[in-house]
């Protein structure tokens, strides 16, 4: 889900979120005091490659945020390994003391995303399990289409494909038949994910896939749902509406 950002604190929170994704050091947002991104500058590991590590900034921004960022504002640099962390300076005291404020807790529906970034334990809640790599979509005549998709969890890239006859609805339901197949091996349990449905609707001039997803344990079964708007493809968005319903499910130790 989308938290709403007001300009005076955009770049503090684009920051704040930024330094949630993996192999992140360190971060500097510079913004336009209006409401939009002018550039990040991002230091970080090894752990995450660079092209990688633009694209979960670019998808972070967005489903946090609701930011589009252009990837070639956005610069990267690599070191062999994280500096230690800098313990923080205590304020200086002062003759009056200031009255604390009491914190407000972020819900943990506002940690809600497409999939595709890891909020920190204490932060944003607990750390986000599955990632989006890519999706591939191929059609012929003699064996229909088939819809390749990869997913990451712990540096390892997991595939899942399915065939089927070639349609726009076709196409969204083979990209979230086969990411539920690779979120199954992903999974690593005794529990199979099934796709009960996808659809498309229109909201605020914007148009979004709605995914139902069945989780089976035993005899348990339980029915998950998630959305995506579609900005890039249909079937990426289609793929991502299903690591939305799922990831928030297995993020809190399903």
């Amino acid at each position: 889900m989308t938290t709403f950002v007001t300009p005076a604190r955009l770049g503090e929170q684009a920051e704040e979120l930024i330094r949630t994704l993996p192999g992140v050091v360190s971060v500097r947002v510079v913004d336009n005091g209006e409401g939009s991104i002018q550039e990040v500058h991002i230091l970080t590991t090894s752990e995450v490659p660079a092209k990688q590590t633009v694209r979960n900034v670019e998808s972070a921004l967005f489903a946090h945020l609701g930011l589009r960022i252009d990837h070639r504002r956005v610069s990267i640099a690599a070191v062999s390994e994280a500096p230690p962390p800098q313990p923080k300076q205590a304020p200086p005291p002062t003759s009056t003391p200031s009255p604390i404020a009491p914190s407000k807790n972020r819900s943990a529906a506002d940690t809600e995303g497409m999939g595709v970034y890891t909020p920190t334990p204490g932060l944003d809640g607990p750390r986000r399990r599955i990632y989006f790599e890519d999706v591939e979509v191929r059609g012929s005549r003699a064996r229909g289409v088939s819809c390749r998709v990869s997913l990451i969890k712990d540096g390892t890239s997991f595939i899942g494909e399915a065939r089927g006859v070639d349609g726009d609805r076709a196409r969204l339901e083979l990209a979230a038949r086969a990411a539920c197949l690779a979120i199954g091996d992903a999974d690593a349990k005794d529990r199979q994910f099934g796709l009960e449905g996808v659809r498309v609707f229109e909201a605020f001039d914007r148009k979004f896939i709605f995914v139902g997803v069945a989780v089976r344990h035993g005899r348990e079964v339980r029915l998950l749902a998630g959305t995506c708007e579609v900005s890039d493809s249909a079937e990426t968005a289609s793929v991502l509406a299903v690591l939305d319903a799922t990831n928030r499910w297995l993020e809190y130790g399903a």
